[in-house]
């Protein structure tokens, strides 16, 4: 079940990719699509609360630890890909997989396989074809300030998985936690808006609201399923899966936005592919 579910976690990411995508293509508000986001996160993971207090303490804790590095890390991600490529700032952002099979290694406990090495060492391989095959960003100081950004949320983003995983392994409230996690991206949202772009009101047009919804629903699947992947199998092995996303990205953007099938890219759906066999095995 893991592997259906990390996989589920996938396509939703992929998907969604696609339509922030086409979201960033204008000058639209970054912070109330977060906001919006949130707010849809919130509300459909309150529907399914059994308001069982028993670990209410660890559930807060770590929903708030682990929320806070998911909004950080999406804000940071967009500040760095306003000051470099985009192409350059997705792939450094997936390579977080790297510190979240490591850190699952390490500060889990989690058993080091030959089947759990092999796969993340072709997620890499994946990700580095797909940054060669992606336009290079300059050499300025704006460019490396969002390098920088970037390779932060990069960390962030790992530890919001690690997180997850330890809340779970304590006994947190999945449903409880991941409110608290949308609760923590209105809040980001909406400081975002008003400190970095000013005005808050002005933001919320029909697309904003469009996009925004259809963005809330596929992270809500994104963070259950992810969430569910994390509870029956290892982190070590779920969080790189659900980081294949860009491989499924991919093709999207060939169907949909009649994107080019290059060698590189080829070769890195392959690298994608074999490193999901790898991890089913492992699984």
């Amino acid at each position: 079940m893991a592997l259906i579910f990390a996989l589920s976690c996938c396509l939703c990411t992929a998907v969604n990719d696609l339509v922030f995508r086409l979201y960033a293509r204008k000058s639209r508000s970054r912070g109330a699509y977060v906001l919006i986001i949130g707010i849809i996160w919130t509300g459909t993971f309150l529907l399914f609360l059994d308001f069982d207090f028993t670990s209410w303490q660890i559930t807060l804790l770590w929903g708030i630890i682990s929320g806070l590095f998911s909004v950080v890390a999406n804000i940071l991600l967009i500040e760095g890909m306003s000051h470099n490529d985009a192409g350059i700032c997705s792939t450094i952002y997936r390579l977080n997989l790297v510190a979240v099979a490591f850190g699952a290694f390490i500060l889990l406990g989690e058993t080091v396989t030959f089947m759990k090495l092999l796969g993340i060492a072709f997620a890499i391989a994946a990700i580095f074809m797909f940054f060669l095959d992606s336009p290079h960003g300059g050499h300025s100081s704006k460019a490396k300030l969002g390098f920088y950004l970037v390779a932060i949320a990069a960390l962030l983003r790992a530890g919001m998985g690690l997180s997850y995983k330890y809340a779970f392994m304590e006994g947190a409230d999945r449903n409880s936690l991941l409110v608290i996690n949308g609760i923590l991206w209105v809040i980001g949202g909406a400081v975002y808006a008003i400190y970095r772009e000013k005005h808050l009101a002005e933001k919320f047009g029909k697309k904003n609201w469009r996009y925004g919804s259809v963005s809330g629903i596929l992270i809500c699947g994104i963070v259950l399923f992810m969430a569910l992947a994390l509870q029956h199998g290892d982190a070590a092995v779920v969080l790189p899966l659900a980081q294949m996303s860009f491989i499924a990205t991919c093709g999207l953007g060939i169907l949909f936005l009649k994107e080019k099938l290059s060698i590189k890219k080829a070769i890195g759906i392959l690298a994608g592919i074999l490193c999901i066999l790898c991890m089913s095995i492992a699984i």
